[in-house]
Order: structure tokens, then C-alpha cells, then sequence
């Protein structure tokens, strides 16, 4: 399909560059299997649900992936002292991280970036869109505690460019039940989530259980080709415990209903289907591509956030749930004045397939 196709008007007043207060205040707009639209709040999402029903949450931690550091003025080959910022993306090994640096004019290989008195890295590699591979002077839980030293929250583009990560984003963009650092962005969907709303699904006899899918930064890289066949996805690390895939299975084979909070979720789930309604307990990565046509395999129900026109994500769920559905969907929810993006609203969308 074109990548046109996937496109739509935002106001730029749409976009929300603080998430709702309580989490569970936001809006939540339900898309059923019918089509019908219904508007809801995200701490009525025990009454959309069924006692059975799996609710599959990734329990990722955010860690302070964005750097700001100086590279000094080279002795070789000109280029006097610059800032440079660094948005890591994907660990290679226990000291080398795959980045974005800005401006990519001012990095080149070989070049040391300092950031701070404790941690400088090395560029190793570089590409011609701002991809730099970096190899740090630290390694394994040394490094990641520098980052916490020296990193801040990584928020998207479209909230950076608006103003600086702060000490509310601390708590703000990471779920409640965060415990594995690896992302570089948080799972959005799973920001909604209060312990009261755990509690009332519980008691409403929905089953929850958990997944890894450590976000990258490639979530928010644009769509370039102008065909969805010459996308190239950038691969994520993933892991589905045999616990979370027994859940899983034995809900499928009776009938029950798997919701995925989050296309990170999904991705997952789906990435990991052996055959229809069965997934098999995993790790490693996955670079699974869901556009309008594909055949779900595992999830039946979506609670995810509003996504960017002609974005990966605005295509999953066009896949869900189909195109015109989902365009109709976005126009109600601009009318209406949802909050889009990762401190928006969300919706909670069902399989129309």
C-alpha cells in the first residue's frame, strides 16, 4: 500500500505535552468489532472487558537514553569544539550502543564525545542520517549507572522540540510496573495504568500478565519509501516467559480473549505465533512489520495511544481494525478533543477481522 494512504490532518493543538492527572483520567475511545464508536475514560476499562479475558502488558523500564555531550576541537582535519546530542537506541555489546547524534554533520568516525567528567565514547561508525555507533569507556552495570548519572528522560521529537525533559518526566514516562531497563522510549499504553485500575480488572476477573519489548528510538523514525513493501523495520529485543505463554495459549484454546496493551505488546505477541492461537515462550528479536492484510495470529483486542499519520503504528492498528475504520476513528477523536501521542489518550480497539 502507499504510505500516503496513511496520512491525516493534526492540529498541532492535538498533541499532548503532558500526560493526564490521574493516569486513569485519560479519555479512552472504544472502536467495537461493528465499527460503533463510544467515548469512556481509561479507569472504565474493567466494564469494556470480560472476566477471562488476558490483559499482556510489557513491563520495559525506561533508562536515561538521551545524552548531551562535547566533542572537543579536532587536532587533525579542522572542526573547533562541539555539543553534540545523542539519542541511544540499541545496545550492541556491553559497551558499544547503536545512536542518532545531532547534527550529524559535526560527528565523524573516530571522533571522542565527552559527556561529563566520568563517561566519553568513541565514534565508531556513522551513517549519513545522524546513525552513530558509539563505544563507551565504561561497560555493563557501570554504564548504565553513568547513564543515570548523566542522561535524562528520552521524549519523543514531538515533545522535545516543545520543551526539556524535567524531573516530572522521571515518574511521568515510566509505567508503574516498569522493571527491566532497556527502552529508549516508553510503552505508552501502560501509562494509563494506576494500581486502583490493576485492582478493579482483577476484580472483574480479567487476567494480566507480562512481556519485555525493549522500545527503540527507531518507533519514531519516519516512514521514507513511498511503498509500505520497502520499509525496512528496525529489529527490537523481545521476551515471553513460558509462564506468560501457558497464560496465553490456554486462554485461546478455551475461547478467551488476549488484549495487547500496547503495539509493543503486539508486535510481540504476534512475532512469536506458531500457529493460530498458540505462541511460543521466547527471546530475541523481532522486526515484525503488521500492515492492513495481515492475518492476526494471538491478539484479539488493542489498548494503545493515538499514533503519528503515516507511521508504523497508525498502520498496525489500520490493520486491526481497517483503514477507512480507523480514519473515521482519528476524525471523532480530533472533534472531540482527544490528546494524541505518548502522553495522550487511548483507545481500545477490537479485531474487526
Amino acid at each position: 500500500m502507499r504510505v500516503d494512504d496513511f496520512d491525516f490532518p493534526l492540529p498541532e493543538a492535538s498533541i499532548a505535552l503532558r500526560p493526564a492527572v490521574p493516569r486513569d483520567s485519560a479519555k479512552l475511545l472504544q472502536i467495537a468489532p461493528s465499527s460503533v464508536i463510544s467515548d469512556h475514560i481509561a479507569r472504565d476499562l474493567p466494564d469494556l472487558l470480560r472476566a477471562g479475558d488476558v490483559l499482556v502488558l510489557n513491563d520495559t523500564r525506561v533508562f536515561p537514553a538521551h545524552l548531551t555531550g562535547q566533542r572537543p576541537a579536532r587536532a587533525v582535519g579542522g572542526g573547533g569544539p562541539a555539543n553534540i546530542s545523542i539519542n541511544l537506541h540499541k545496545q550492541v555489546d556491553t559497551r558499544t550502543w547503536a545512536a542518532f547524534a545531532r547534527p550529524a554533520r559535526r560527528v565523524r568516525v573516530g571522533d571522542v564525545i565527552h559527556f561529563g567528567k566520568m563517561i566519553e565514547a568513541q565514534v565508531s561508525q556513522r551513517g549519513e542520517g545522524g546513525e552513530t555507533q558509539l563505544v563507551f569507556n565504561l561497560d555493563g552495570a557501570d554504564l548504565l549507572a553513568a547513564f543515570s548519572q548523566v542522561g535524562s528522560m528520552p521524549l519523543p521529537p514531538y515533545i522535545s522540540s516543545k520543551r526539556q525533559a524535567d524531573a516530572r518526566d522521571e515518574a511521568d514516562y515510566q509505567t508503574i510496573f516498569a522493571k527491566d531497563s532497556g527502552s529508549v522510549a516508553a510503552p505508552t499504553a501502560g501509562l494509563h495504568f494506576t494500581p486502583d485500575l490493576l485492582s478493579a480488572l482483577g476484580q472483574k476477573g480479567v487476567q494480566v500478565c507480562y512481556l519485555t519489548l525493549h522500545v527503540g528510538a527507531g518507533t519514531f523514525l519516519p516512514v521514507k519509501a513511498t511503498d509500505t513493501k520497502d520499509h525496512v523495520m528496525h529489529g527490537e529485543w523481545r521476551e515471553i516467559s513460558q509462564k506468560t505463554a501457558k497464560l496465553i495459549n490456554q486462554a485461546k484454546a478455551e475461547g478467551r480473549r488476549v488484549v495487547a496493551v500496547g503495539t509493543t505488546a503486539m508486535r510481540s505477541l504476534e512475532s512469536a505465533a506458531v500457529a493460530p492461537g498458540q505462541v511460543a515462550a521466547c527471546a530475541g528479536e523481532t522486526d515484525i512489520f503488521i500492515t492492513p492484510g495481515y492475518e492476526f495470529q494471538v491478539v484479539d483486542g488493542l489498548l494503545t495511544n493515538f499514533h503519528l499519520p503515516k507511521s508504523t503504528l497508525f498502520m498496525l492498528v489500520s490493520a486491526l481494525c481497517g483503514l477507512p475504520e480507523m480514519q473515521a476513528a482519528y476524525a471523532h477523536a480530533i472533534r472531540n478533543e482527544y490528546r494524541f501521542y505518548s502522553y495522550g489518550d487511548a483507545c481500545l480497539l477490537w479485531n474487526a477481522h
